[in-house]
């Protein structure tokens, strides 16, 4: 009887020591499949770089996690629509600047979101031109100098027809990828072909309905973008469809970021609208696609850090010494109150000496072209001092002004075409009354010209490439303004000469 018990509880605990063991293995399993998931999907892997104008280049700000495109996408779209680019080349044609050996052009940053690698825009994007000496030179890069011909209008109005066009389906974009050689991983495969491609589209679509007043607009052009419009349309969901028409233009020449420390104070944007160079650049950030949540503060900050001391590169030319001495004396007469001036090898931005400097001056005063102050409202600025609440580094400065700022001309060479909507196309130009100035010239061509100071505006096609026809009668487009007595537009023409001689200097 004993023998029969023993025999029945053997029979009854056997089958439980697999079951525990079983179980133990499913855990086990899981923990491991979830530490992989993890792992694979929750870091965000920004691709950092060690040199500080890579990381300016080609470093992550924070743009991608929301307004990002996954890598492959970005990759494949010139290969798919080789049709809806303005010229050959890819995103080339749009501007961008391509440096031997990279992937990637200059301004666009990678960074691994939710395990999967996407693409967007950082500082360098804006602030980054070309040059060259002779239409035979070879391209020279400037870091910190306007993007001369950067044509971000093109380029959203690309990224809006995408969204409309039937064949940006996952199924094209996956067969294209393959082409390619895409080295997906089964994973990346899945999600490629059942949600990323579509999430894309409808991402797009949205862009396109928040920013359809563009199609009320004028294109921009190479050089400038119109700052504060998609502004609003994107942070704050202004109706853009009840937009006042005298808001509605807005183009502005994207600016030089060289020497920022001596700028701190200064009233900044080309309509002086905030005096705070941390604040300027956390809002240069949103408008690269960075938001609120997703700002790399650590990663911004080394280009800041980076940028407060940073110089611009010399006038690579000879420049006659005896014919600048002159132009300085001239200068110092007409032009140093409102922007400072070049002493030897330093540019002085001393407010207290040279008392208009990085102040406002007023519209009636500077008679411009009233499109970018108009664009920026008193309903906006109360909206801006709203973004960041409960940080440190909450937006409290932002201000509606009646004019626009005298700026540091530091660069000045780098900086055509001139005045904030990039209207005159060189400094000998400029200092000609409005109705010497040039009607219609081009621009997106980097030839530079030596004489004149800017670059070579009179050419509208080269081996096939298009530049950009601007119309000073278009509106936005004025080159009224910055004229009189008090500006030196009615010197002589030698005296005009040498004011250009000494600018070269800056």
């Amino acid at each position: 009887m004993a023998t029969q018990q023993r025999q029945s509880t053997a029979k009854t605990e056997n089958p439980r020591k697999p079951r525990g063991i079983f179980s133990l293995l499913i855990i086990g399993i899981i923990v491991v499949i979830a530490g992989y998931l993890i792992v694979r999907f929750v870091p965000e892997k920004p691709v950092d770089y060690e040199a500080i104008e890579d990381h300016f280049k080609y470093g992550s700000i924070g743009s991608e996690p929301v307004n990002g495109l996954p890598y492959w996408v970005w990759k494949v779209l010139p290969e798919m629509f080789p049709e809806k680019f303005p010229g050959e080349g890819g995103y080339a044609s749009f501007g961008f600047i391509y440096e031997e050996g990279r992937d990637l052009p200059i301004g666009v940053s990678q960074r691994r979101v939710t395990g999967i690698d996407r693409v967007w825009l950082n500082c360098a994007v804006c602030h980054t031109g070309t040059l060259r000496k002779t239409k035979d030179s070879e391209t020279r890069i400037i870091s910190g100098m306007p993007a001369n011909d950067f044509r971000l209008y093109l380029f959203i109005q690309f990224l809006r027809e995408m969204a409309l066009d039937n064949r940006f389906t996952s199924e094209n974009v996956m067969t294209k990828i393959e082409e390619m050689g895409g080295n997906l991983d089964p994973i990346e495969k899945v999600a490629y072909r059942y949600f990323i491609v579509d999430r894309v589209r409808d991402a797009l679509f949205e862009l396109g309905q928040q920013l359809n007043f563009l199609d009320r607009q004028h294109p921009w052009g190479p050089g400038r973008v119109d700052t504060f419009n998609p502004y609003k349309a994107i942070q704050f969901n202004f109706p853009m469809d009840k937009l006042p028409e005298e808001e509605l233009i807005g183009p502005a020449d994207y600016p030089s970021i060289w020497n920022q420390r001596p700028r701190e104070g200064m009233y900044l944007h080309w309509d002086g609208n905030n005096p705070s160079v941390q604040e300027r650049n956390k809002s240069a950030a949103l408008g690269a696609g960075v938001t609120p949540v997703t700002i790399d503060l650590e990663r911004l900050k080394r280009i800041e850090d980076w940028l407060w001391d940073f110089k611009p590169p010399a006038y690579p030319e000879a420049i006659d010494p005896a014919k600048a001495a002159e132009g300085k004396q001239l200068y110092t007469q007409y032009c140093a109150q409102c922007h400072g001036m070049q002493e030897g090898d330093q540019y002085l931005f001393d407010t207290e000496r040279f008392s208009r400097l990085g102040k406002v001056e007023s519209i009636t005063d500077i008679g411009t072209d009233p499109g970018r102050l108009n664009s920026y409202t008193e309903l906006l600025s109360v909206n801006q001092n709203t973004l960041y609440v409960g940080y440190p580094w909450r937006f409290k400065n932002f201000r509606k002004t009646n004019g626009y700022a005298n700026m540091p001309l530091d660069g000045l060479w780098l900086r055509a075409p001139y005045l904030h909507n990039g209207s005159v196309p060189t400094l000998r130009d400029l200092l000609e009354p409005v109705e010497n100035r040039p009607k219609v010239f081009y621009r997106g061509y980097n030839v530079y010209d030596w004489k004149k100071v800017g670059f070579i505006s009179d050419i509208a096609k080269e081996d096939g490439h298009e530049f950009f026809k601007f119309d000073t009668q278009v509106e936005g487009n004025s080159n009224a303004g910055h004229e009189g007595e008090a500006y030196g537009t009615f010197l002589s023409g030698m005296q005009k000469e040498a004011i250009v001689e000494y600018m070269k200097t800056f």
